[in-house]
């Protein structure tokens, strides 16, 4: 979770930016890319060699050995077979962490989602990074002002991509998901970056641990009128909550505060539509564009 510097600017969950600094690696994935510098060296492999044997681009090879990238699982594996099979790279791949991307205030929030047992999300600006396709994060991306990069989106995208492995890969975590139905229809990127986006959404709402559902356009009574807001529990059972502004984002600790936000999210519950509901509604509106 901490930056690097090749002069990218760090967002939090939604695209905003502070200041333009890009991650700095981790010392995990310092030492894994050293580990495998090292090995290839130690076969005797080039880098190039070594890019075709794996069949990633030579940049990305560097990219993995100066600790700059998360090593691909496929990477992982195809790297074990050039190297030799000693089982390094398998072993240490799943201590390496690194949220590059992540502005300040949002980091302590995104450590504590990686071992969240409850993750509550409740959205009215924009689809959470959590359930963003790669081109509907690109478009939030290339919208930013001041302008970022294509080095600097690439960052972006790969911390947000990075983050949604945390639905798969954590299956007795529970998600819910509340999304207020103008987000759809706001057809950000297009209709073909829209009709990809609800497919996917369409499409994680079938896992066992996630619930999606839809704040309908018009509804008299509403609980999230003060704004977004995310809460979760941790492992010893003790909740947390997370809100975020232009610039900032509020992690929040104190029991009262969170449990107003508790209170607020369950009372959303019931305002929204079922999910079931929530899904035909999508399909409809995948069907609409």
């Amino acid at each position: 979770m901490t930056d690097d510097s090749d002069g990218t600017e760090s967002t939090d969950d939604t695209g905003s930016h502070p200041a333009f600094t890009e991650p700095e690696p981790s010392d995990s994935l310092r030492t894994f890319g050293a580990v495998v510098q090292a090995l290839r060296e130690h076969t005797g492999l080039t880098r190039e060699e070594f890019a075709s044997l794996v069949r990633f681009s030579k940049h990305t090879v560097a990219s993995i050995e100066l600790g700059r990238r998360m090593p691909d699982p496929v990477f992982v594996e195809r790297g074990e077979l050039a190297l030799g099979n000693t089982g390094a790279l398998r072993k240490a791949s799943p201590h390496v962490t690194r949220k590059p991307g992540l502005a300040a205030w949002f980091r302590m929030w995104a450590r504590l989602e990686q071992e969240a047992i409850t993750l509550y999300t409740y959205e009215c600006r924009l689809i959470p990074g959590l359930l963003q396709t790669e081109a509907y994060a690109r478009k939030v991306f290339a919208e930013q002002l001041p302008p970022l990069s294509d080095a600097q989106i690439d960052v972006q995208l790969t911390a947000r991509l990075d983050r949604q492995r945390l639905l798969k890969e954590r299956p007795n975590t529970a998600y819910s998901f509340i999304l207020e139905e103008h987000l759809f229809l706001r057809n950000t990127g297009g209709p073909e970056v829209t009709r990809e986006l609800i497919d996917h959404v369409l499409g994680l709402a079938e896992l066992r641990n996630v619930e999606i559902q839809v704040m309908p356009l018009v509804r008299e009574s509403h609980a999230g009128l003060h704004g977004p807001m995310r809460l979760l529990e941790t492992p010893e059972h003790k909740w947390f909550a997370y809100c975020e502004g232009q610039e900032s984002g509020q992690l929040i600790a104190d029991p009262k505060v969170v449990s107003i936000l508790q209170m607020r999210y369950a009372r959303m519950r019931s305002q929204a539509l079922t999910p079931e509901d929530s899904v035909s509604l999508l399909k409809r509106m995948r069907g609409a564009l």
